[in-house]
C-alpha cells in the first residue's frame, strides 16, 4: 500500500515540474511586458534581470503551503488517501488549464486557478465522504471554508477596478507633467520622479519579498523580528529611501549618461519577478510538497492510509532549501526557453501598444457600447472646457516629434508609461499585502497596463473597440478560469476516487495528449504571428517586383483553395454530408480571415512601398478587393448549405442536382484556367476564360428561368428551391469576380512590364 501511494508522490513531483513550466509561461507577462514593450534594455539584459529576480524570489520563499494554510479546506477533516486524491486532481487540472491559456496567449491568475482547483477537488472528496457515511459525516461546511474563496473573488473584483482606475489617473498626470517629449522636463523633475518610483518599488520588495523569506522571523537585538521592525519603521524606510535615491540619481544623471527611466523599469522588473517567484509560485510547489510531507507522516505513523487524519497540514509546511533551488532553476530555464511565455506577453503588449495596425480581437457590442459612452463623456468635457485648455492638453499628448526622434524600432510605448506600469502595480500590490487583502499579481499588472494605455491615448477611435474587446476577453477568461478550475478538479477527483490507478493512468495520458495537441496549435499560431509581423514590418521597404510576386502568390493560393472549397460545398450538399460541409465551412472562414487581413494591412503595405513603386499600390488594392469578394461568395454558398443540412430540409430534386453539378464543373474548370494563366504569365488566353464565363452565365440564366417555370408547374420543396436559387445566384457572382480578378492581375502585369521598360 505504501508503494502505491509512493507512486502518487512521485507523480505529484513530476506534475509539479510541469506546473512550474506552465506557471512561469503564464505569469512572465507580469514582469516582462513593461521592459520589453518599451525596449528599456536589450532583451538579453531584461531576461537576466528577470531571471535573477525569479531565482532570488524562489530561494527567499519559505515554500509554505499557502492555500491550504489559508483554509480553502480543512485538511484535518480528511484522511491520507483522500488528501492524496485531492492533490493529484488539483495538479492534473492545473497543468491542462494553464497550458490552454498559454496556448492562446491569454494571461490568467495562477493563484486563482489553484485556489478553485483545491476548492473543486475538496468539495468532490467531501461529497464522497458524506455519501459514504449515509449523510452522517456532517455538511460541506465541516470540510470547506467558503469564506476564503469569497474573499478571493471580492479581491479580484476590487483589484480589477482599482488597478485600472489608478493606473489611468497616474498615467494621465504623468503625461501632463512630462509629455511625450520628456527629455527636457526630465532634467528638472526626473530625479524626484525616480526617487518616488524607486522608493515605491523598494518598499514593495520589502513587503512582498520579506513576507515569504526565511529570515523574516529572525530576532534582532531589541527583541523584535525583522518583519516587525520593518513594519514599525515603514515611514522612516520610505523617507530615507526617497532622499537617498533622489540624490544618487540626480548626481548620476548630471555626471554621466545615466538613464533614470531605464533604471526604474529594470528595478521594477526585478521586483515583480522576485515577488512572483517568492509568493505566487509557492502554490505550485506547495501542493506536491504537502503531499510529500503527508507521505512522510504516513511512514512515520505506521497507520493505515484510510485511518490517518492529516492534522499536520493545518500548520506551516517548510520547504527544504534544495527544493527551492531546483524550483528556481526550473523557473529561470523556462523563462529563457518558453515560446508560450512570449505569446502571453504579446497579448498585453499588443493591447497596450501606441501604434495602430491589424488588431488581434474583433469588435463586439459590449466594446462598442463602452467606446460610445466614453466618446459621449469626452464630448461633454470638451463642451465645458476652454479651447485654450484643450489645446494645451493636446500638446502634452502630441507624439509627432517623439516618433521622429525615437531611436529604437518596434517600441510599443515609451519609458514614462513603462515606469508608471511597474511603479503603480508595485504600490497597489504592496498596499494590499500590508492590509492582508487577497489579490492576483497578474490581474493588477494587467489592469494597470490597460489603464495607462487608455490614459495615454493609445486607444484612439481607430483601435478602441478592438482593444476593449481584448481586455473584456481576458477578464472574462479570468472568471472562466475559476469556474473551469472548480468543475474540472471536481470531476477528476471523482474519477480518481472511483477509478483508482486505471483512472490515474488514463488522466495522465490524457494530459500528455492535451499538452501535445496544444503545442501543435501554438506552433501554428506562432507561424501565423510571424507572418503577420513580417507583413507589418515597415522597416523593410518593398518595390514593384516584390509586391507583384506577393500579389500573384496570394491570388494563386486563394484561387486554388476557392476551387477546392466550392467543389466540396456542392458535393457536400449533393451527398447530404453534414460533416463535410461543416469542415469546409470552417476552412472558408479561415480563408476569409486571411484575405481580410491582407486587405486590413493595405495601409502598412503602401507605407512600405518605395517611392518609385507607389503607383503599383493601386493595382495591388484592386486585386485584393476582387479577391475579398470572391471569398465572400464562398461564404454565401457554404453557409446556406450548412443551415439547410443542419435543419434536415429535403434534398434537391434530381434535375437540380444535375444542373448544379454542371455549373460546378464549369466554374472549377474556369478557376483552373485562371490559375494556369496567372502562373504562366501568358495572358493571351484571357479570351478563353471570358468565353467559359459567358457560357456559364448563359447557362445560369437559363436555369433561373427553368426554376421559375418549375415552381409554377411542379410541387417542388420550397426550402430546396430557395437554396438552389441562392446557389446559382452566388455562382454567378463567383464567375464575375473571378474574371475581374484575372483582369486586374493582367493589368498589374502590363503595368509592371511598362514600368520596367521605362526604367531601362
Amino acid at each position: 500500500m505504501e508503494t502505491y501511494f509512493l507512486v502518487f508522490v512521485v507523480l505529484l513531483f513530476i506534475l509539479a515540474i510541469s506546473d512550474l513550466v506552465v506557471g512561469v509561461s503564464n505569469d512572465a507577462v507580469n514582469f516582462l511586458n513593461s521592459s520589453i514593450g518599451s525596449k528599456a534594455a536589450p532583451i538579453r539584459t531584461i531576461m537576466i534581470v528577470a531571471a535573477l529576480g525569479v531565482l532570488i524570489g524562489a530561494t527567499f520563499s519559505s515554500g509554505m503551503m499557502e492555500v491550504a494554510r489559508k483554509g480553502i479546506f480543512h485538511p484535518d477533516q480528511f484522511y491520507f488517501d483522500e488528501i492524496m486524491i485531492l492533490f493529484l486532481a488539483v495538479m492534473i487540472t492545473d497543468i491542462m488549464l494553464l497550458d490552454l491559456f498559454n496556448t492562446y496567449g491569454l494571461p490568467t491568475s495562477t493563484t486563482v486557478s489553484i485556489v478553485f482547483e483545491l476548492l473543486g477537488a475538496a468539495v468532490a472528496v467531501s461529497i464522497i465522504k458524506i455519501i459514504g457515511a449515509n449523510g452522517d459525516a456532517g455538511n460541506l461546511s465541516t470540510y470547506i471554508n467558503s469564506s476564503s474563496a469569497l474573499a478571493i473573488i471580492s479581491g479580484i473584483l476590487l483589484s480589477v477596478v482599482i488597478a485600472f482606475t489608478v493606473g489611468a489617473i497616474i498615467q494621465y498626470i504623468s503625461r501632463i507633467i512630462f509629455s511625450f517629449n520628456y527629455k527636457t522636463s526630465f532634467k528638472y523633475f526626473g530625479a524626484v520622479w525616480g526617487g518616488i518610483a524607486i522608493t515605491s518599488i523598494t518598499y514593495f520588495i520589502l513587503i512582498k519579498g520579506l513576507k515569504g523569506s526565511a529570515f523574516a522571523d529572525t530576532i534582532l537585538s531589541n527583541g523584535e523580528t525583522i518583519a516587525d521592525w520593518v513594519k514599525h519603521h515603514s515611514f522612516l524606510i520610505i523617507l530615507v529611501s526617497f532622499a537617498g535615491w533622489t540624490i544618487i540619481m540626480q548626481v548620476l544623471s548630471m555626471l554621466t549618461k545615466f538613464n533614470i527611466l531605464k533604471f526604474i523599469v529594470l528595478v521594477g522588473t526585478f521586483a515583480i519577478a522576485m515577488a512572483f517567484a517568492g509568493n505566487d509560485l509557492v502554490n505550485f510547489i506547495g501542493v506536491p510538497l504537502a503531499g510529500y510531507e503527508s507521505y512522510r507522516d504516513l511512514i512515520a505513523s505506521g497507520q493505515d492510509p484510510g485511518q490517518l487524519l492529516m492534522e499536520s497540514l493545518t500548520g506551516k509546511i517548510q520547504t527544504p532549501p534544495v527544493f527551492l533551488v531546483i524550483a528556481g532553476l526550473i523557473m529561470v530555464i523556462t523563462l529563457w526557453t518558453s515560446k508560450k511565455a512570449k505569446s502571453v506577453s504579446e497579448t498585453e503588449i499588443n493591447l497596450a501598444r501606441q501604434d495602430t495596425g491589424a488588431e488581434r480581437f474583433e469588435s463586439t457590442g459590449v466594446a462598442r457600447a463602452i467606446v460610445g459612452m466614453f466618446v459621449t463623456v469626452g464630448n461633454g468635457i470638451r463642451n465645458i472646457s476652454s479651447k485654450h485648455m484643450q489645446t494645451w492638453v493636446n500638446t502634452r499628448f502630441e507624439r509627432t516629434q517623439y516618433e521622429i526622434t525615437k531611436q529604437e524600432k518596434g517600441v510599443k510605448f515609451d519609458l514614462i508609461r513603462a515606469s508608471v506600469n511597474l511603479t503603480v502595480a508595485s504600490i497597489l500590490i504592496a498596499f494590499a499585502t500590508s492590509l492582508k487583502l487577497p489579490l492576483s499579481t497578474t490581474y493588477v499588472t494587467f489592469m494597470v497596463a490597460m489603464g495607462t494605455s487608455l490614459a495615454d491615448r493609445a486607444w484612439g477611435r481607430e483601435s478602441a473597440v478592438y482593444r476593449i474587446t481584448g481586455v473584456v476577453t481576458v477578464i472574462t477568461g479570468w472568471f472562466f478560469t475559476a469556474m473551469i478550475a472548480f468543475t474540472a478538479a471536481f470531476i477528476i477527483a471523482f474519477a480518481i476516487y472511483y477509478g483508482k490507478m486505471i483512472a490515474i493512468v488514463a488522466l495522465v495520458i490524457m494530459a500528455v495528449i492535451f499538452i501535445f495537441r496544444t503545442r501543435i496549435i501554438h506552433k501554428k499560431r506562432m507561424e501565423e504571428s510571424k507572418r503577420r509581423e513580417e507583413m507589418d514590418d515597415v522597416s523593410k521597404p518593398i518595390d514593384t517586383e516584390n509586391i507583384f510576386i506577393s500579389c500573384r502568390d496570394n491570388v494563386l493560393e486563394s484561387m486554388g483553395l476557392a476551387s477546392n472549397y466550392y467543389t466540396k460545398s456542392i458535393e457536400g450538399l449533393v451527398e447530404e454530408n453534414f460533416k463535410k460541409i461543416k469542415k469546409v465551412k470552417k476552412e472558408i472562414k479561415k480563408l476569409n480571415k486571411d484575405t481580410k487581413e491582407l486587405k486590413d494591412n493595405i495601409h502598412t503595405t503602401i507605407r512600405r512601398l518605395k517611392e518609385d513603386a507607389i503607383d503599383s499600390g493601386h493595382y495591388y488594392v484592386q486585386v485584393l478587393d476582387y479577391l475579398r469578394e470572391t471569398t465572400h461568395c464562398l461564404t454565401f454558398i457554404s453557409d446556406p448549405i450548412y443551415q439547410h443540412l443542419d435543419n434536415h430540409h429535403p434534398p434537391l430534386s434530381e434535375d437540380q442536382v444535375k444542373d448544379l453539378l454542371v455549373i460546378k464543373e464549369d466554374i472549377t474548370g474556369l478557376f483552373h484556367l485562371i490559375e494556369k494563366i496567372i502562373k504562366s504569365g501568358n495572358y493571351e488566353k484571357v479570351h478563353e476564360a471570358l468565353d467559359i464565363q459567358q457560357d456559364s452565365l448563359d447557362l445560369i440564366q437559363k436555369l433561373s428561368k427553368k426554376l421559375i417555370k418549375s415552381l409554377k408547374k411542379e410541387h417542388l420543396s420550397t426550402k430546396s428551391s430557395l437554396l438552389y436559387m441562392e446557389l446559382i445566384s452566388e455562382s454567378k457572382n463567383l464567375l464575375l469576380y473571378s474574371i475581374n480578378l484575372l483582369k486586374s492581375q493582367r493589368d498589374f502585369v502590363a503595368y509592371k512590364k511598362e514600368n520596367g521598360d521605362s526604367k531601362k
